[in-house]
């Protein structure tokens, strides 16, 4: 996958990135390089084409080696996502809560790249729609998305 944009990155972002990569170029190359040693050991005694843990070793490796390709690839071409101290508006790098309407209940989320997005952590993507709908909203703007579920409103509460 060759990226034509540059990936947006936070600095925490770039170095769980770098971190993950060399984690896999190294430790994960070599753990996987004894999975596969061992898989192919044990399945020459049985029918080498039923060798089950050979084929999830390899499919592992097509995994780990596919993962390390991106991960060149947004380490190659990437942009640092400057922190500045204007909060009037949500733009990338800012963390923004939000309320949707008919609730009460605040809802905190990092906005980042795609290419460190993570829901479960609060970082949600530029890219994802409620991210669209963010950037460039006020505090007090109610923004709009297109969900599964139909339209949703919110309203942005507080820009950090």
């Amino acid at each position: 996958m060759i990226r034509n944009e540059p990936a947006l990155l936070t600095e925490e972002g770039l170095a769980k990135l770098q971190a993950e990569y060399t984690h896999l170029t190294t430790v994960g190359r070599e753990e996987l390089a004894d999975r596969l040693h061992h898989a192919f050991e044990d399945g020459q005694d049985d029918d080498f084409v039923d060798n089950a843990e050979l084929e999830a070793a390899r499919n592992a490796q097509a995994f780990l080696e596919g993962r390390i390709v991106e991960l060149e690839d947004i380490l190659n071409n990437y942009k640092l996502i400057e922190d500045d101290d204007d909060h009037s508006v949500v733009n990338v790098g800012d963390w923004v809560t939000i309320v949707e309407q008919g609730f009460e209940e605040e809802e905190r989320y990092h906005l980042v790249g795609a290419a460190e997005a993570d829901p479960v952590e609060g970082r949600i993507s530029n890219e994802s729609p409620l991210g669209r709908a963010l950037l460039g909203a006020a505090v007090g703007e109610i923004v709009k998305v297109n969900a599964p579920r139909g339209i949703t409103e919110f309203e942005v509460i507080k820009i950090e």
